[in-house]
């Protein structure tokens, strides 16, 4: 083992783990409540980006640990993507969690997010998952606020559980088809006939289709959103989403996907962008809608794993990105109150623009964007997911999921109606949080700049 190699390679995540130990450290010296908390968060989120980003766009390979574990460029920028989207997450924290637990679970979080994202085998990657996963299972109910909310960690836990029970047998029946438990296997069984290969295959994706929330596995997402707070929310929304979605990607690896297995993917992800668009448009709470919104969304980044391989990580981490961005800048502009049940309802926002101009227009980018309205990024996103999946000649459910794309736009043009056609109503005593804005602020920037020069950051992808 080369320890320039393991120093190098595994930068972003020595820098997570050593803000991990200084904060456990802090904590342990202090007589009282340690000070500073979130800025060593930061401190340790913002470095690992920069560094995933500076080797990432240095053309960077790395092979730590073979067999198990390596990096090369694109592992990198995804981890960059990824790590991006926590600082505002962070930021959005800072008035519900002041305390020790939820950054050192929130970082604990992002280090398996980045393990998993660089998986070569099926160990390492149940490991990347699992220390992903567990973590935000806490997080959620650290974040009540509400009655229901031991019951939708619950929920979530025994659902996660089962989608790594699942992982293990499909990995299980595998290695049983090709004799081999790295994740390379999982490519050439794709083109396997054999009914065992074939079946670890499909287990395997469902255990990642119970993670993204795709339907039918998408029942624990809406009561853990709306169980958690808007920093948790956010956080399960943008990142562990896009974890999830960019591990499958690299798993795929250049592999078309064929029938029936192409098939499957299309017709859940299909479901999940007609389901979720049409679940929220029932909801009166914000974050059941933001839920079913994710849903929708997770169809349209599985419809990205159908299309030419050759460009199929551009489009998952183009997409990925902008709608976590998107989601976070929406969670940043809801005014904040001490009723939570109250903060999170829809009918709060009437009148908004009225009481808070700056977290109206900042909500209507994220409401916009999510909806595919151009010129704003969203639409950019979605384009490269459908212009890649007719380039992979499904033009047949490219055209479903278009259509199935514009029941989304109702909800979003109801919240926006909310804010600036109502006069009356909305909740007084919202207030806007000077973290959160600044939050709001870091998502708005790189949304403008992805909105006038997308080719600038997907020439890097």
């Amino acid at each position: 083992m080369n320890t320039q190699t393991v120093l190098t390679a595994m930068l972003p995540e020595h820098l997570l783990l050593l803000g991990i130990v200084a904060l456990l450290v802090a904590d342990l010296l202090a007589t009282r409540q340690v000070r500073g908390v979130l800025v060593l968060s930061l401190g340790a989120v913002t470095a690992a980006t920069l560094a995933a980003l500076w080797l990432g766009l240095g053309g960077y390979q790395g092979t730590p640990f073979p067999g198990h574990y390596s990096v090369n460029a694109t592992d990198l920028l995804a981890k960059a993507v990824v790590l991006a989207l926590a600082v505002p997450v962070l930021l959005l924290s800072r008035d519900d969690f002041a305390d020790m637990p939820f950054h050192v679970l929130l970082l604990s979080s992002l280090y398996g997010t980045c393990v998993l994202l660089s998986a070569d085998s099926f160990l390492t990657l149940f490991l990347g998952i699992e220390l992903m996963s567990l973590p935000v299972y806490a997080l959620v109910l650290l974040a009540m606020r509400r009655p229901q909310s031991a019951e939708a960690a619950l929920k979530y836990l025994v659902l996660g559980g089962t989608a790594s029970a699942t992982l293990l047998m499909g990995a299980s029946l595998l290695f049983g088809a090709t004799g081999s438990l790295a994740t390379a296997a999982f490519a050439n069984a794709l083109g396997r006939s054999t009914a065992l290969a074939q079946a670890g295959v499909v287990l395997v994706v469902a255990a990642f289709f119970v993670k993204a929330a795709i339907v039918p596995f998408h029942t624990w997402a809406p009561d853990a959103y709306e169980g958690a707070s808007a920093a948790v929310t956010a956080y399960m929304a943008a990142i562990v989403k896009a974890g999830i979605v960019l591990a499958l990607v690299r798993l795929i690896g250049a592999q078309p996907l064929a029938s029936p297995l192409a098939d499957l993917v299309a017709v859940l992800a299909l479901a999940s962008i007609v389901w979720g668009n049409i679940a929220a448009i029932r909801q009166a709470s914000f974050r059941r809608m933001i839920a079913y919104s994710s849903i929708a969304h997770a169809g349209y980044l599985f419809f990205a794993l159908l299309g030419d391989p050759a460009g199929r990580f551009q489009a998952v981490a183009f997409y990925a990105l902008v709608y976590g961005l998107m989601n976070v800048l929406a969670f940043a502009a809801l005014p904040h109150r001490d009723d939570d049940a109250a903060e999170d309802m829809l009918d709060n926002l009437r009148a908004l623009f009225a009481r808070a101009p700056y977290a109206a227009v900042m909500m209507a980018v994220a409401m916009l964007s999510l909806a595919g309205i151009p010129p704003l990024p969203g639409f950019i996103a979605k384009f490269l997911v459908f212009r890649n999946v007719m380039a992979g000649g499904y033009m047949g459910y490219a055209v479903l999921g278009l259509v199935g794309s514009y029941l989304g736009i109702y909800f979003y043009l109801r919240v926006i109606q909310y804010m600036f056609m109502s006069t009356e109503g909305g909740a007084a005593g919202g207030r806007a949080r000077r973290m959160a804005l600044g939050a709001g602020l870091l998502c708005l920037l790189p949304a403008i700049a992805l909105t006038v020069l997308p080719g600038t950051f997907l020439a890097r992808l």
